[in-house]
Parts: C-alpha cells; structure tokens; sequence
C-alpha cells in the first residue's frame, strides 16, 4: 500500500485497508514470523529455550504481559523488541489525540470531525517507532499523569465550564492508545494507581475529575516487575494482577559461553581500545565467572540479584585498565594482564547489594575475593586439580614451580608499570611455567600464554602453594614456607 497517496477517509476505504487491534497485529505478525523461521526477538541471548517461547505464547495468546526477574535481565529489552511485530504504518485521524483509528474513532474530536467531513476526513500515518510509551513506576507517579486530569487553561481557552470533556487533558496511557505501553517496576506503583489500572485493562473506561468516559482503548500492556519489590517496597494489587494474562519469569545466563555473547554485544568500546588491547579467551571467560561467583557469594544478597550489566562495565573497566597502562608504559599494542583484573572493582562494587557480613567486610574486598574465587573455579578446567590433602612424597605437576619460588628468597614481583616486553620477559624466566603450559595447554596462543602464565600463580596462590600480596605498584608472589624457613 502506498500510503503517501491516502491522505482522506474515502481513499482509505477505496484502498481496502482492514483495521485491527494492536494485540491482533502482534499475533498475525509473530505467526508470519515463525512461519518463515525468522528470529523474532534479535539480540537477546540464553532465552530461545525458557522465556521467549512463553513470550511467544503469551502474544499468540493476546494477553496483557507481567516479566518478572531480577535486574539486568533484559525484561525492558524484550518489551522495546516487541516493537518489531507492528506493521510499519498504521493511520490515524489527523488531529487525534490519542491516535484514533479511523474506521473506531473513540475520542469526541475523531468521532466529530468524521460526523462533519465524512470521507474527506484527513488522515495521517504513524510508524511502529512512534507506537511505544515507557513509565517507570515511582511513588510520585499520580492519576493525572498516567491517566489524566481537568485542565483549566483548556477549559478557559476554549470558554468551556468543567462539565464539559472537551476540558480533559489525556495522561500518558490514552495518549498510547494502539501502542505497546510498558511500565517498569510495577509494584512501587501506589495501589490506588493500580486500581486505576485494572479499570482501564478490564472495562475500558477511565475516570477523571468525576467524568466516566467509555474509551475502549487499544493498547498491549507490558509490566516488568522485581521479586524482591513484591516484599521490600510493594506488590502488585490481587485484582490488577489477575488481569494481566501472562506473567512471565526472566533469569540470568546459564553459562558462561552464552554470557560472553552478551556483555561483547552490549560492551561499548572504543574503536581504539580494541586496536590497542588483546582480551584472551581466558580472560573473558574469568571476566564472567566474576558474576557467577558474586551470584552465589554469601556476602551478597542474591534476592537483590547481580546485573548482566556489572560483566558489562567490567569489560569497559578492563580494557581501559589495560589502556591506560600502555599509554604510560608507551606501548602502542598490549594484552590483558590479569592484574588488570583489579580495575574493575569499582564495576562490582557498586553493582551488588552486600548482606551484613559483606558489609563488615567491605565492598573493595568482597570485589577482590571475587576476582580470586573465579581464579580457582576455571583453573581446574585448565590444569590438574590441586587437592587439599595429599601424602607427603606425593609428586604433583606443580613441584617445580614451588621449588623454583622457595629458591628466589626476596619473592617474584610483578610490577603494574612493566612494559610488555619486561612483564614478557619476567614471566618466560618462570621456566617452569613453560614446562607446565607444554604439558597441559600445548595449543596455546603465544599472545595468551603470558596471561595464562599469570593465571597459574593467581591459581596456586588462590589454592595455598605460594602466598601473593599486593602492594602499592604491583603483584609480589612467594613461597608460602620460604621466609618461615629461611628465619629459623
């Protein structure tokens, strides 16, 4: 259809056009979707198998929809996506208010000027882009502005009294009217605005000022919700809750694989951050792993929930950690260090909700437990495991790594200000290391061995073969006996 030549009534009537409701829309066209096996949800990872088939029923369904999860779970990205199942233009009676549909006008203003005009009524057209409304739910939000209210600058301007409608200033949900209307964090929405809500939902009426205006609005209605609201700050009201037709439960990523999708698509990095720095595959992986540690720390609150965006920023704080070091080093190219690690603490702290004892701890060092716990995690998906107890003569493949350090008396320093060259060239005097990664990672990219290389010392240490200690410039690794035995 050619809508640049249907600018009136009549023409629209000639050119055949059908009108639908919204929720008709979004069911014919996700069914053209899946009939054509096109992806209908672009960019979300780890659903295909959970929510976006509840979704996807929930739609053909033509039901009102509540996603509840915690945060950072793409609950408002899936709402915003929802966008791409509108047909592209739809028209509506140039002058509405409320988009109303030509062929159903509701509004006063629509049903009037087609009263008068007939098929010469003009008509405008509106793209699926302009077809979304947002509200997050604050305790301020009023009636008024999501529903409506008496204006009487209106009333005055137009020398109309209050009994008249015409007087009614339309809130934000009329004004969406044949649109995806999304409101965040539904439980802090005040319960009298709830109950405006569900009047809206079930009889398609609104109320304001005394007016009962009979609007059957069109509008698919979208609510996300955090289960930990449901206790600390509100619920949704029974009765509005039983309208909304599907309620849909959102997670976090099950894997690290499918995580790492996500954080390098969300990651905003600058283009010369990516030319100056090499993330190995190790480093992303423990980038991730950080999260899954903090979601199941018992120093933080997991009712809160740990974001996917925390792996996020992590990733921008890790690059420009990185960044910044070569710039003052004057390396025109460098890779990861996973002392560079210690960077993103700022990321995590202020991205998780500590329980008591986290708070006694402190937030830096909650972050810097982290960063180890995942250390030890992925270490014995590279390299033997290290048991805790094992008999005295027992050989095990880290021997001559520990030797090696209990023979270097004043420690293995390594400095953040190292160039690479320097930081290279201190870690291939580990022979042992080599030795180790030969054995056990012979596939190894040369860029990533001096990563993993540190990733071995970060593993003993986090498993008590050597003690590691930070100081101010830098990383100092020891054997954990040595300076015992060399005082007696």
């Amino acid at each position: 259809m050619n809508i640049e030549n249907i600018k009136t009534l009549g023409e629209l009537k000639a050119s055949g056009y059908t009108s639908k409701s919204i929720k008709d829309e979004l069911r014919d066209n996700l069914v053209q979707k899946i009939k054509k096996k096109e992806t209908t949800f672009e960019g979300v990872h780890g659903y295909e198998n959970t929510v976006i088939p509840e979704l996807e029923r929930a739609i053909l369904s033509r039901h009102n929809i509540n996603l509840l999860g915690l945060r950072g779970q793409a609950k408002t990205r899936l709402a915003r996506l929802m966008l791409n199942l509108l047909d592209e233009y739809i028209p509506y009676v140039e002058g509405s208010e409320i988009n109303d549909d030509p062929f159903k006008p509701i509004s006063r203003y629509a049903t009037e000027l087609i009263k008068e005009k007939g098929d010469t009524t003009p008509i405008a057209w509106l793209h699926r882009s302009e077809r979304f409304a947002e509200k997050l739910a604050t305790p301020d939000v009023t009636v008024a502005d999501i529903v409506g209210d008496v204006d009487p600058i209106k009333a005055a301007n137009l020398k109309l009294s209050y009994a008249d409608d015409r007087v009614i200033h339309y809130g934000m949900i009329p004004r969406a009217n044949r649109s995806i209307f999304v409101i965040n964090e539904l439980p802090d929405l005040q319960a009298r605005i709830q109950v405006a809500l569900f009047n809206i939902l079930q009889e398609g009426d609104i109320q304001i000022r005394g007016f009962k205006l009979r609007l059957p609005l069109d509008i698919q209605f979208v609510f996300t919700a955090n289960p930990e609201d449901y206790t600390n700050r509100g619920s949704i009201v029974t009765p509005l809750k039983d309208r909304i037709g599907s309620q849909i439960l959102t997670h976090y990523p099950v894997n690290i694989e499918t995580a790492r999708q996500i954080t390098e698509q969300e990651a905003k990095l600058v283009e010369s951050q990516k030319e100056t720095v090499v993330v190995p595959d190790l480093a992303r992986d423990l980038l991730e792993q950080i999260v899954f540690e903090a979601r199941k720390s018992d120093y933080i609150d997991a009712k809160s929930g740990v974001s996917a965006r925390l792996s996020i920023t992590a990733l921008e704080n890790l690059l420009s950690t990185a960044e910044r070091r070569a710039l003052f080093a004057g390396d025109e190219t460098t890779t990861v260090r996973l002392s560079d690690f210690l960077g993103v603490i700022p990321s995590i702290t202020g991205k998780v909700e500590l329980v008591y004892e986290g708070e006694q701890e402190g937030a830096a060092v909650v972050a810097y437990n982290l960063i180890g716990e995942a250390v030890k995690s992925l270490f014995v998906q590279y390299f033997p495991k290290i048991e805790k107890l094992k008999k005295q003569e027992e050989e095990t493949p880290y021997d001559d790594i520990i030797s090696w350090f209990f023979n270097q008396k004043d420690g293995f320093e390594l400095l953040d200000s190292l160039r690479d060259k320097e930081y290279k060239s201190l870690l291939e005097g580990v022979s042992p290391l080599n030795d180790l990664l030969g054995k056990y990672q012979p596939n190894l990219d040369q860029t990533d061995s001096y990563f993993v290389k540190e990733f071995v010392l970060w593993g003993l240490a986090e498993f008590n073969q050597l003690s590691k200690h930070r100081f101010t410039e830098g990383m100092q690794f020891k054997d954990p006996y040595g300076s015992f035995i060399s005082g007696i």
